[in-house]
């Protein structure tokens, strides 16, 4: 599947401020895919702990059934372009709403680990589905003069649904007397986190049925009238519906459909900036950043502080992920993508190279010693906010701007899937580098910062203010 090629934004092409409202709606009814991505992923958080204990497993047992997910999102990511093709964008919709909700009730009942992982990987494939469909709805349905900041929704969404997933579990761990295996609602308080995703994941589809389907996919399938309809609804009725029907079916018979077989050539099997491409994933989930959504509360419980408290510390490091994320948002066209980038990356050594000095003390009554507590709990959050005001966002511009027209469907297909297997290399190793070593393992996560600073200064180049024909 691929997005509404770009066109120029002319006054006449601006959506009335009338239909704005609704507009806005749209968009944010596809971002709520974008919520479950982000509370899905994380909401595991609140669960780590109880899931070992209650089926005491060790940390290389436990590491998989946590990054297991990750295998449903690649396959979801790497197939829903076909689906929506097939059957259209709001019927895809609808799936990944009915997947979300079938892991949620697996999730909460499960009656033995690999039945639990298997509701992961449902969930997982959820995940990879709305993060393909939600952006290329909204490109293909926003009035091009409010496509960027429309588009923006879907990452604003999964930020958002990772602090509200954290807050839900601090909230019920709270009324569980503080056991994550606390009785609640005649069930264990981490299988309620994660029952409780049903709610978002119902409104989400009773929401895809308000908002209209692609008038991209209409063209395709043949239906013009219903498709002139939904871009009068979406950009005024004063717009040339026949001109603007003409454009987008010429951009669909012009676009080359990249395949595989266009990334080959150079000295090492892929062209160099499919390499740079796939360079940016791997550094993007190589930082450690998922440690943050997925292991948190392992983490603080690890180094001595209350289960309570470290709940509170990974709502508090989501609310940090939000902030970071705005401040990429507003910056990301005025400075530049590679200066963000490279801020990103000092700001990050600084903060994992302090979490690293802070867990190399040894506990103290089970504890860190003041110091390096504080230490380690301010870092946390330092190394959150570079990485959302930077990667976090930035590396999603880049793999959408940086590839030439006909190679680029295909190699973001490639940098997509890399970045799912970084995320998973990282996800199933955690638990056992911690018990070897937690600072060693940040030492690790600092190394990769800080060498993806010559990688950004030597190979990645500005893609601000060039057209997508300039890459090519």
């Amino acid at each position: 599947m691929t997005s509404t090629a770009q066109a120029p934004q002319s006054g006449a092409r601006s959506a009335h401020p009338e239909h704005l409202g609704h507009v806005i709606f749209i968009a944010a009814a596809a971002a709520m895919g974008g919520f479950l991505f982000g509370y899905d992923s994380s909401v595991i958080n609140g669960a780590v702990e109880a899931i070992r204990d209650r089926y005491d497993v060790g940390s290389a047992a436990l590491a998989q059934v946590i990054a297991i997910a990750l295998i449903g999102c690649a396959i979801g990511a790497a197939t829903a372009g076909r689906i929506a093709d097939r059957i259209g964008r709001i019927r895809c919709m609808q799936i990944a709403a009915v997947l979300f909700t079938v892991s949620a009730v697996g999730s909460a009942l499960p009656f033995a680990l690999w039945d639990l992982a298997f509701w992961r990987v449902i969930g997982g494939f959820a995940i990879g589905m709305a993060s393909v469909i939600g952006p290329a709805y909204i490109a293909e349905v926003a009035p091009p003069a409010y496509r960027g900041r429309l588009g923006s929704f879907q990452q604003a969404a999964i930020v958002v649904g990772i602090a509200v997933s954290q807050l839900v579990n601090w909230g019920l761990l709270n009324a569980a007397g503080g056991d994550q295996r606390g009785k609640l609602m005649g069930l264990e308080a981490w299988q309620v986190m994660l029952g409780v995703m049903v709610v978002p994941a119902v409104l989400y589809g009773l929401l895809s049925f308000a908002i209209p389907e692609s008038p991209r996919f209409l063209l395709s399938v043949g239906k013009r009238e219903r498709a002139r309809e939904i871009l009068a609804e979406v950009e005024g009725k004063d717009v040339d519906l026949d001109s603007r029907v003409a454009e987008i079916e010429h951009a669909m018979k012009s676009e080359h459909k990249s395949s595989f077989k266009d990334l080959l050539g150079g000295s090492f099997f892929f062209k160099p900036i499919v390499w740079i491409g796939i360079g940016l994933s791997v550094f993007q989930q190589f930082v450690g950043i998922n440690v943050a959504f997925y292991y948190s509360s392992t983490l603080w419980q690890s180094v001595g502080v209350d289960p309570s408290d470290s709940f509170f510390y990974s709502f508090t490091t989501s609310i940090i992920n939000i902030v970071g994320t705005v401040i990429a948002m507003i910056f990301v066209d005025r400075v530049g993508r590679k200066p963000l980038a490279l801020i990103g990356s000092v700001g990050m050594v600084v903060g994992l190279a302090l979490e690293a000095w802070a867990f190399s003390y040894h506990l103290v009554d089970g504890k860190l010693p003041a110091t390096q507590g504080w230490v380690a709990l301010i870092a946390a959050h330092l190394f959150v906010l570079f990485f959302a005001l930077s990667w976090g966002v930035v590396v999603w511009v880049f793999l959408g701007e940086m590839f030439p027209n006909k190679l680029r469907a295909a190699a973001l297909g490639v940098a997509a899937s890399a970045q799912w297997i970084a995320n998973w290399a990282i996800t199933a190793s955690f638990p056992s580098l911690a018990d070897w070593n937690l600072s060693g393992t940040y030492v690790i996560y600092t190394i990769f910062a800080a060498l993806s600073i010559p990688f950004v200064l030597k190979f990645v180049k500005e893609t601000k203010g060039k057209s997508l024909e300039e890459m090519g």
